[in-house]
């Protein structure tokens, strides 16, 4: 017979982690040649105490320009009271893509609470995370989520309805913001990284400075036959289409036996975004280019479970892309 105390049986997660081992493990990942300044980036830093409110957290000040700074000081770690220990456990949780009530069941946490927190993060790895130069052979396509505006009943009540317990039921045709239905833009290179945009809407004047940014010129842009991008050579680049209508999905143009003109890259990663953004059971328009972001950066790493969470704690101490 098995026994035990309910005390025993209610262990939080975070309190199985070592606040030291935390603390040294993040030190390294923010300060991995040194500590330095993070207002100079001088080396001549002493240590200068610890926080009253964490005596686990360093400060420190720069004998080159009398910055005074912590362990945390500028990252979204340092502005909430919770031990690291949480946020560690919450950032690995969330690069496995547990939902937001499911990480506050797991930490002890108040829902509200660890919505709050992931957002933070989301937002600060969104702001971070590196952009990127797409060359070679890049499709793009484009994708529509059902996002109204979970979480925001003011904006609800802007409409003039009721607020919607199933599910959203879009409107018919290609979707808006103003239709909450959100188009997204997918911008992907083969064996490369993906760009992720979400759109006011699918016009030529809206694609096109994204497009200019993203993809470098003279690179072949392989496409669906959406008028949007008619004018891709105008603007600089090779283009490739397929048509969908005629239930063309990939051809082979040069006889090599290899059907090299598709979409169908882009088109397998929006099927993994369908089943990234599915736990969460709806997201709101306001909150939806932070999932994006988040989802692009996990993407773009090519890394899962823990071997993700360096990645993510270095985008995080690092500088705003």
């Amino acid at each position: 017979m098995i026994t035990g105390t309910t005390e025993r049986l209610n262990i939080r997660i975070h309190d199985l982690i070592s606040p030291e081992k935390c603390f040294d493990f993040l030190r390294k990942e923010r300060w991995p040649k040194g500590i330095r300044c993070p207002k100079c980036t001088s080396n001549r830093v002493k240590k200068n105490g610890h926080k009253d409110s964490d005596p686990l957290c360093q400060k420190y000040k720069c004998r080159n320009c009398g910055r005074r700074f912590n362990d945390f000081s500028g990252v979204v770690l340092a502005k909430n009271h919770h031990p690291i220990s949480v946020w560690v456990v919450m950032l690995y949780l969330m690069g496995i893509n547990l939902s937001n009530s499911q990480i506050a069941a797991e930490l002890d946490l108040d829902v509200d609470v660890a919505q709050t927190m992931t957002m933070a993060l989301r937002r600060d790895i969104y702001d971070r995370k590196p952009g990127c130069k797409l060359t070679g052979v890049v499709e793009c396509d484009e994708v529509y989520v059902k996002a109204g505006h979970k979480g925001h009943p003011e904006a609800v009540r802007r409409k003039n309805r009721q607020g919607r317990r199933r599910g959203l039921k879009g409107a018919p045709g290609r979707g808006t913001l103003e239709k909450e239905k959100p188009p997204v833009l997918g911008i992907i290179q083969r064996s490369g990284d993906v760009a992720i945009f979400m759109l006011p809407d699918v016009q030529r004047k809206t694609i096109e400075p994204i497009l200019r940014s993203v993809i470098e010129p003279g690179s072949l842009v392989n496409t669906d036959e959406y008028i949007i991008y008619g004018k891709l050579t105008e603007w600089g680049y090779e283009h490739k289409t397929v048509c969908h209508a005629n239930a063309e999905y990939a051809r082979d143009e040069d006889g090599d036996g290899f059907c090299e003109v598709h979409v169908n890259t882009i088109e397998g990663l929006w099927s993994l975004l369908r089943s990234w953004l599915r736990p969460h059971r709806g997201v709101s328009q306001e909150n939806l280019p932070y999932y994006l972001g988040f989802f692009e950066f996990i993407h773009n790493v090519r890394r899962r479970g823990k071997a993700l969470l360096p990645s993510l704690l270095a985008t995080l101490f690092g500088p705003a892309a």
